[in-house]
């Protein structure tokens, strides 16, 4: 019997051939949470779940080639972006994006280090965070890259709240040093949620933070509120976390994710 339709969503992320991080992580994660996925490649990485090489970057010409005709036929609600080659480029890929689909929501999950060690980015200007993140639909930085993105701030909860003017921001606590793992959703300067797992003792995945950001998207496509999406996008990620003893995580649905 034919499955009823699916939302269509949009990933501009890394390739990664380990499949952990990056589009294929983005495109499992979909798939599983009930959406349908599409995938453009904003560069080719050589790398493992231990080790990164390095990098090729598509041009933002060929990206935006490559999400044209997704946009141009589908009718694609939200978008993540992970991965690129250029935060000062970014603004223009925002700016095209919403030409392209007016509506579209975007999630910026901003992937500044690989989690092998490879440093993307240094800290952008306080004035490019600010242009980068008014409008989007949320931010969903590590303890590391908040305090990158907001240097200034004594903490990388300060930092959060402080951008949390300009958007949403889910601040991850995958980093922090404590037995349970907790998310806060800031919005508007304040703390409005906070989602807690506990730390599992085998539960380090690579591309981890790819999986939640997609999984969030999902939720969002799929109606659900801001703060619903964050909760079941943790849930989702911590079921892929927990699912083996290795650095790469299996991806399975449980029959709450999807109709």
């Amino acid at each position: 019997m034919p499955q009823p339709p699916r939302p269509y969503v949009l990933s501009l992320a890394g390739f990664d051939p380990s499949g952990g991080a990056g589009l294929l992580a983005d495109c499992k994660t979909f798939e599983q949470r009930g959406v349908y996925g599409f995938g453009v490649c904003t560069a080719l990485t050589v790398q493992s779940d231990v080790q990164f090489e390095r990098v090729q970057w598509m041009p933002l010409a060929d990206i935006q080639a490559q999400a044209r005709p997704l946009l141009e036929r589908f009718r694609v609600g939200w978008a993540k972006i992970g991965l690129v080659e250029s935060l000062a480029e970014l603004p223009q890929l925002l700016w095209w994006l919403r030409a392209q689909s007016p509506a579209i929501g975007v999630v910026w999950d901003p992937v500044l280090k690989a989690s092998a060690g490879y440093d993307f980015h240094t800290g952008p200007a306080p004035e490019l965070v600010r242009q980068l993140c008014t409008g989007l639909a949320l931010l969903t930085p590590n303890q590391p890259e908040m305090r990158r993105l907001w240097p200034t701030a004594a903490t990388a909860e300060e930092a959060a709240a402080v951008v949390s003017a300009y958007c949403p921001v889910l601040l991850k606590g995958g980093h922090a040093d404590s037995a349970e793992a907790t998310d806060v959703l800031y919005q508007n300067g304040r703390e409005v949620a906070r989602s807690t797992t506990p730390r599992l003792p085998h539960g380090e995945k690579h591309g981890s933070g790819c999986v939640l950001s997609a999984a969030i998207v999902a939720g969002l496509a799929r109606g659900e509120s801001l703060v619903e999406a964050c909760r079941s996008g943790k849930a989702y990620t911590a079921r892929v976390l927990a699912s083996n003893e290795t650095l790469l995580g299996y991806h399975f649905q449980n029959r709450n994710d999807a109709n």
